[in-house]
């Protein structure tokens, strides 16, 4: 039986005016073919507020410095189970929503993980992720962007 490791994450969902989300594209150091799309965000600390590691993992992910209350509420929440570089994972997370007019991503603030494992981001339409062929987590965003940006 595999024994997971429990993480508290928060996500965001960066749209820009052309209503496009923000994703990165990562690969699992212990499974190179294992290629995927994902949000920003990431784990949260001890006690940290999801809103507030949202907004942390976002200002170090992208450069983009916002706040809590730009955020609101979660519009999304999941547990998903996964490994990566070869511990496995059961994560609870939360996505939160963020407009941005549009935004030249800094990646200056990765650490070390996020150096080995992001090879590049770009910005998706809902349409663009429907109709692709490559993997990118959560499932379900392209119906929890419909729901956000009213789509549906």
């Amino acid at each position: 039986m595999t024994e997971f490791r429990p993480r508290r994450a928060a996500r965001v969902l960066v749209v820009d005016d052309a209503e496009r989300v923000l994703l990165f594209h990562g690969v699992d150091p212990a499974r190179q073919e294992h290629r995927y799309w994902f949000t920003p965000g990431g784990g949260l600390s001890p006690g940290e507020s999801a809103a507030a590691g949202a907004v942390r993992e976002l200002a170090e992910e992208t450069g983009l410095r916002s706040s809590a209350s730009d955020l609101g509420e979660p519009v999304f929440q999941e547990t998903t189970e996964f490994p990566f570089d070869g511990v496995w994972y059961r994560q609870e997370q939360e996505f939160f929503l963020l407009r941005v007019p549009s935004w030249a991503v800094d990646t200056a603030g990765f650490d070390e993980v996020e150096r080995g494992s992001i090879t590049d981001h770009r910005w998706w339409s809902i349409g663009e992720l429907e109709r692709t062929k490559e993997r990118y987590y959560p499932d379900e965003l392209t119906t929890v962007l419909r729901r956000v940006l009213g789509k549906d």
